[in-house]
């Protein structure tokens, strides 16, 4: 955490993804005592440069914390029976604990189809209806990547919610959706924004806490930020020079807010932290209900 002379903490996800991915090395070490070692199993349909990239961050944070993890790789050819069938194995396989669908497929695959076709106990990504019901209900279940990293950032910078006004720019089931819930869950007032709000701006303004999740460069600028308020920019967008920048006009924000998380080093390595935290919670649910 880092700051500078009359603006924003950086809330910084690289330094807490290191700290939280320690404590899973520790737990994983324990677990591998016992003569349990956690297994995720990452399949990715296709080619996608941007989905490869991925894949290959989450296979090296499996192995960097002692994970036993699988790579399945197969052409955008493969069918949605037979990508159906490969999850129905590694649902009854024991040495797996997660299995994550790299998404999107190609378009001849129902992605719904292929997210309900991953038993809940293994839906590490936490996108289930399962998952998205405990949530819901407030049973324990898994919770989504993206929004699970947001929180633990607020936390590492002992944030109380309570009775905090949030505001979400976003209503995606992988991140908007949960992420009012978790927030919601602390007691905070929650409101989310999305494409069809009339007046952003209106929102954002009145917002103790803004979590920016639609994929659309500077869509929150400093003028639309109450000073104080913590800013979690979860966008992920390039600008003309084909740098990498989020949904936040990152440098005007920060003058205003009193926390913030850049792009890179702030949500994307937490994203990858918290699906290594579910796939050892996981194992050690898998150890626990063994008879």
């Amino acid at each position: 955490m880092t700051t500078t002379p009359h603006s924003a903490i950086i809330i910084d996800g690289v330094a807490l993804s290191q700290k939280l991915r320690s404590e899973v090395s520790a737990r994983v070490q324990a677990l591998r005592a016992r003569g349990i070692t956690p297994g995720l199993a990452v399949i990715l349909v296709g080619d996608s440069p941007a989905s490869q990239v991925y894949v290959r961050n989450k296979v090296k944070g499996c192995q960097d914390c002692g994970f036993h993890s699988v790579l399945e790789k197969y052409d955008a050819s493969l069918t949605e029976t037979e990508l159906l069938a490969r999850i129905d194995a590694l649902n009854h396989d024991p040495a797996i604990h997660g299995i994550l669908v790299q998404l999107p497929v190609p378009k001849h695959i129902d992605a719904t189809k292929v997210i309900e076709a991953i038993s809940p106990q293994k839906d590490v990504d936490g996108f289930h209806v399962a998952s998205a019901g405990a949530l819901m209900t407030g049973l324990p279940g898994f919770l989504p990547c993206t929004p699970y990293g947001c929180m633990k950032m607020l936390e590492s910078i002992n944030y109380d919610l309570r009775g905090k006004h949030a505001v979400v720019i976003g209503r995606s089931n992988i991140v908007g959706k949960p992420m009012a819930l978790m927030l919601l869950q602390k007691n905070a007032t929650v409101t989310i924004c999305h494409s069809a709000t009339p007046d952003l701006k209106l929102f954002t303004q009145m917002a103790d806490v803004i979590v920016a999740a639609v994929g659309k460069r500077n869509v929150l600028t400093a003028d639309m930020v109450k000073p104080g308020a913590v800013v979690l920019d979860v966008g992920m967008n390039r600008n003309e020079e084909g740098k990498l920048c989020g949904d936040v006009d990152f440098e005007g924000v920060r003058q205003v807010a009193s926390a913030i998380t850049p792009v890179p080093g702030g949500v994307g390595p937490m994203t990858i932290t918290m699906l290594l935290v579910n796939t050892l919670e996981a194992a050690e649910r898998a150890e626990n209900s063994q008879p």
